[in-house]
């Protein structure tokens, strides 16, 4: 027996994936991303439409998972000395954005009507942008990783770090004596920095060793099942202590950023986060208050374009003080123009401090809504302005640093050594994937950094930078390797040649029409050496070595050429029975 309630969530759930599904394919088809289709979707379905399913501040709760996982996943690609790195640009760039916007911002609500307190209230967190809308954007158009995209980052994470100010501010204002037992900032500050290092230590005494356990147990569901544990614990670590749970995430991710299982991390982690971050933008389109806006329409417009136009007017100006092309600081000030999704909560922390009134929350609310919904249009509008920068290689991907990799080399035992060697002798960035953990320890000792994870999964391949990487190559033991998986790793990744290690001619023949550029026996030269050295023991010439060896060569291609046509090892036994009199093993 099923109770209602059940019911009622399954129902819900049906509702918000299929209407979400409808909009985000027909607003990707029109060019307009998936961001503004999922809020559409989400007013559609919500109470002020179609009334199709309600209690959005529940499914909200759990959508902000979203929010939590993504700043996981952005942690995973910042190690602390490339965070160490951004340092002057989060701590720079992000705190003259926050608090260049946040007076503006005051000041234009202070002009419209508001009291200087309500008008703080609503300003600053007005200054944060949609860190949940802007990420997934650099990610698809491949910016993320870029000199850009990394100053988009800074400030955004450094929004994120000033949530505990912003909190501090606004509870320090307030008006509701029940606040005046509220800890004071000083505190709060404390509390962050004890969190912020306890996780630190976490992460290194014991979600390392809890991962490395679990690889050498080769359960791919327990990998699942801790990464989501690590992202959940830490968020609810920082909420106990009223802090961010999303900056709780996103140190656990730094901590574990420059381990061996960051990509295998990554994709398992990466459809949680699509899902969840779909679901939250739908809580978000469902709590847009139609009617607040049907009531005052051009104070809710109005208020929209007044915030895009300062915010991307301060941006744009600091960020041609950072000496940044008047492109690129266009481009920046478009993307953040919007509110993001902290405003709601620190309204909600505002309204409790009875320094807004709760019609004033909700109208903002609205207006941080409208502005996310343009980002897409505006950004589309403005792509001409703003697209020379990408062409002319001022922006260029970073090479190392940014853990962009010209080869990937899947498999790092004894094969896989000597061509990632071989590789790095001639500076070529080189990614190496593995999971054999014990393997991965020992590489380690050495220097060498081996990821851990199983490099035949395309998701893993694509964490690892598959598709900027110029070439791919499998050096793995046995048969892990066949014609459907090197087809479909071709598929996705069609600028990187593909280069197999097959473990005989067996091997080598299921691979005849693979869409690898060379499929190479992995004993072949290693055993003519050996026949070469034996010979030159007893005295033989080396031209007669030499001639020995060309002979060998060019009837085994022969050999080789008539089973591969024949798709058979057993084809080319008629013709080298005479010359192979000891048998032809396959090898």
């Amino acid at each position: 027996m099923h109770g209602a309630g059940e019911f009622s969530l399954l129902r819900d759930g049906a509702v918000l994936l299929g209407m979400g599904l409808v909009f985000v394919l027909v607003f990707r088809r029109l060019g307009l991303g998936a961001t503004l289709g999922y809020l559409v979707a989400g007013a559609v379905v919500g109470p002020h439409v179609l009334g199709l399913v309600g209690d959005a501040e529940a499914k909200m709760g759990i959508a902000e998972l979203g929010i939590t996982l993504l700043l996981f996943i952005v942690g995973l690609e910042l190690n602390p000395s490339r965070l160490w790195r951004m340092k002057q640009e989060i701590f720079g760039l992000g705190l003259i954005q926050v608090a260049a916007c946040g007076i503006a911002i005051t000041g234009v609500i202070w002009a419209v009507g508001f009291s200087p307190e309500a008008a703080l209230a609503l300003g600053l967190p007005l200054a944060l942008s949609s860190t949940a809308q802007v990420l997934p954007m650099l990610q698809s158009a491949g910016r993320l990783r870029t000199p850009f995209g990394e100053r988009t980052f800074a400030i955004l994470l450094f929004q994120d770090l000033s949530i505990v100010p912003l909190i501090t501010i606004i509870a320090a204002m307030s008006r509701n004596p029940a606040d005046a037992g509220a800890p004071p900032g000083w505190l709060l500050a404390i509390e962050t920095i004890v969190a912020v290092g306890g996780l630190v230590l976490a992460g290194r005494f014991l979600l390392r060793p809890l991962f490395r356990l679990i690889g050498n147990l080769g359960e791919r569901e327990m990998f699942v099942f801790a990464a989501l544990f690590t992202v959940i614990a830490s968020a609810a670590v920082m909420e106990m202590l009223g802090l961010s749970t999303a900056l709780g995430a996103f140190v656990a991710g730094v901590m574990l950023a420059d381990s061996p299982y960051r990509h295998e991390l990554e994709a398992d982690v990466e459809p949680f986060r699509s899902i969840l971050l779909g679901l939250f933008f739908l809580a978000i389109g469902m709590m847009l208050n139609l009617e607040a806006i049907a009531q005052r329409p051009l104070f809710v417009a109005g208020m929209a374009a007044a915030l895009i136009a300062t915010k991307a007017a301060v941006i744009f100006l600091i960020g041609l003080a950072f000496r940044m092309t008047w492109r690129s600081a266009l481009a920046l000030g478009v993307l953040l123009s919007q509110g993001g999704e902290f405003g709601f909560v620190l309204f909600a922390q505002a309204q409790a401090g009875l320094l807004v009134a709760p019609e004033a929350a909700s109208l903002f609310g609205a207006i941080i809504t409208l502005s996310m919904a343009t980002t897409p249009f505006l950004m589309s509008a403005t792509r001409r302005l703003r697209e020379e920068p990408i062409d002319s290689g001022t922006d260029e991907r970073d090479g190392p640093m940014a853990d962009g990799a010209n080869a990937i080399i899947v498999g790092y035992g004894r094969f896989g050594q000597t061509v990632g060697q071989m590789l790095l002798m001639q500076d070529i960035p080189v990614t190496l994937i593995d999971r054999d953990i014990e393997m991965i320890d020992i590489a380690g000792e050495f220097g060498a950094k081996v990821y851990y994870g199983d490099g035949t999964r395309l998701d893993l391949l694509r964490q690892a930078g598959a598709a900027e990487a110029e070439l791919i190559l499998f050096c793995i033991d046995g048969d892990q390797i066949d014609l459907s998986t090197l087809e479909a790793v071709h598929e996705a990744f069609p600028n990187a040649a593909i280069y197999v290690r097959a473990y005989d001619r067996r091997a080598l023949v299921k691979l005849k029409n693979s869409p690898a550029r060379y499929v190479v026996r992995e004993v072949l030269e290693s055993a003519v050496r050996m026949a070469r050295l034996a010979m030159r023991g007893l005295g033989i010439s080396e031209a007669d070595i030499d001639r020995a060896e060309s002979s060998y060569r060019s009837r085994d291609k022969e050999r080789l050429r008539i089973q591969v046509e024949a798709g058979d090892i057993r084809a080319a036994r008629a013709e080298t029975a005479e010359r192979y009199p000891w048998g032809n093993d396959g090898r």
